[in-house]
């Protein structure tokens, strides 16, 4: 009678397999540890219970941690993150090269929406444009990677100032109105950038360039802070207000995605804005 060795085939491979198994699994237990104390100092009994492991293979689990400096222990506190996420965190933050991460989204947009999409950040006083994808319709817009225009008349680079204090508005709409940025009404500006601010995107209404439309959204970093702005730019005859509306949330999604790419979180709010 032949012996069915189905069963003894595949067992030296499940054995095998077993420790990458039991690898990964006390992997994903590390990282999931980590998320368990990412809000402050853990004791051990909370942390056990969050993590449904005995206090013992807590414990040994968090000791590993700890000796590889990815978590430190308080005595009365309990356990809290350590000084080699801050070194990874600096690390990772410096390795980020914004356009590259930037792009794949900025394609994206560019092919959903059909019209050109911007990528730039604040270089002094300026908005600096870092990326430019052209868009499918027959439009030419004028920018160029390289370019830099002003901050208070461009979609692009008043996303750019929607944290900003009203005191910094003011510095920079003056300035620009005195280098020779196209004329605008004060109470007007200010009135749509308090709007703006308020709806964390801001709109280029033929204000930079003629019968050139733009909606725009601010991307930031781990921190919270705004470090860039992506903007969709057209002819006023393909951007109508109501247009301009319905492609706001899409540009404010891009730029989110493109947050989280960088580390940002939802759960990090933005700096409070001053009135003043």
């Amino acid at each position: 009678m032949r012996r069915d060795t189905s069963n003894a085939e595949s067992e030296p491979a499940e054995k095998k397999a077993g420790p990458k198994v039991q690898g990964s699994q006390t992997l994903i237990r590390g990282l999931d540890m980590l998320d368990k104390v990412i809000d402050g100092p853990i004791k051990l009994a909370e942390l056990s219970a969050r993590m449904s492991l005995t206090r013992s293979t807590t414990h040994r689990l968090a000791n590993a941690l700890i000796d590889r400096g990815f978590l430190t222990y308080l005595p009365r506190d309990g356990y809290q993150l350590g000084p080699k996420l801050i070194q990874l965190g600096f690390l990772a933050q410096s390795q980020a090269d914004i356009v590259q991460i930037a792009r794949p989204r900025m394609e994206e947009l560019a092919a959903s929406s059909e019209d050109t999409v911007h990528l730039g950040r604040m270089d002094g006083d300026l908005a600096l444009y870092l990326d430019k994808i052209p868009g499918r319709r027959r439009v030419e817009i004028s920018s160029r990677i390289g370019d830099r225009q002003p901050l208070t008349s461009t979609g692009l680079g008043k996303a750019l100032l929607v944290d900003g204090s009203e005191a910094e508005w003011t510095r920079l709409f003056d300035a620009d109105q005195a280098h020779g940025a196209p004329r605008a009404n004060r109470e007007l500006w200010f009135e749509r950038m308090r709007g703006y601010a308020d709806a964390g995107h801001a709109y280029d209404l033929e204000e930079n360039e003629d019968q050139i439309r733009c909606v725009a959204a601010p991307v930031r970093d781990v921190s919270g802070k705004i470090v860039a702005a992506i903007s969709v730019s057209s002819a006023a005859q393909y951007m109508d207000d109501e247009r301009m509306e319905s492609l706001s949330a899409e540009v404010r999604d891009t730029a989110q995605r493109i947050s989280t790419d960088l580390g940002w979180s939802p759960e990090v709010r933005p700096p409070r804005r001053s009135r003043r």
